[in-house]
């Protein structure tokens, strides 16, 4: 069996997660691809004509506590405990939270960033503890870092996603397990296609999968991307409360998730 390291990537049918698989494939790493569709997967390796000795493909959703606990025994037992595990699955979808019809929008973004990265993780938290190795690595988003106007859903997973991954770092570091957060800034991918605002150093999902493999590769704690938009992140941070504020009345709102 090859010894090549072994990077599990879950919604790696599209966008940022199948540029992460395609660029570790790349660099000769073997890959455990997670996604709903898993007949897009399917389709992916034919046409990229991926290495099936590289490559293994599961069908689930990360919703689904079950299923994805059978898709890490699976994982193992077929190919061992994984070097790196990227919960990168994720929807954003613009909500009104005065209108009653969004709440079960805001629950089904919530279920899918927040409960799909912990069951992503929560399987091989404790076989990477007691190996003393291993990397778990949450995509976050610079929406996490502070609220924006019809992000109240998408801003909201992304804060709790860095604040998990910031509490598993502190939790496992002493037990040999790196966590790492990658805070993307705008990625041209089905995520941000519809966006109906201007969208600063936007960025093709290839060169953000390279810079997210050297961050992961050098045990980055927490990493923007790209850099600049790094810059603007912390300079949000500082920003006090009242400027913010300004700030935020002259920004475009996400459309709601049920926008033509």
């Amino acid at each position: 069996m090859s010894q090549a390291p072994l990077v599990m990537i879950t919604g790696a049918s599209s966008g940022i997660g199948l540029a992460l698989a395609h660029a570790c494939l790349q660099q000769g790493r073997r890959v455990a691809l997670v996604a709903r569709r898993g007949d897009v997967l399917e389709q992916e390796q034919l046409a990229r004509g991926w290495d099936p000795a590289l490559v293994r493909l599961w069908s689930a959703d990360v919703c689904d506590t079950q299923a994805m606990q059978a898709v890490a025994q699976a994982c193992i037992a077929e190919w061992g405990l994984p070097d790196v595990v990227i919960a990168n699955a994720g929807i954003s979808l613009g909500v009104d939270l005065a209108e009653a019809e969004d709440l079960p929008v805001f629950v089904q973004v919530m279920q899918t960033n927040v409960q799909g990265l912990v069951n992503t993780f929560q399987p091989f938290i404790a076989p990477m503890r007691a190996r003393g190795r291993g990397q778990l690595v949450g995509i976050a988003s610079v929406a996490g870092v502070r609220g924006l106007p019809g992000h109240a859903a998408y801003s909201a997973s992304k804060a709790a996603v860095i604040s998990c991954c910031e509490s598993l770092r502190g939790e496992l570091a002493p037990h040999g397990v790196r966590v790492t957060t990658i805070a993307p800034g705008y990625v041209a991918t089905p995520l941000t296609a519809r966006n109906r605002y201007r969208m600063p150093f936007l960025m093709q999902p290839e060169a953000f999968a390279e810079q997210a493999l050297q961050a992961i590769d050098a045990g980055a704690r927490f990493r923007v991307i790209p850099w600049p938009m790094g810059m603007v992140a912390s300079l949000l941070r500082l920003l006090p409360s009242p400027l913010f504020d300004r700030l935020l009345r002259r920004q475009p709102r996400k459309h709601r998730h049920n926008s033509p």
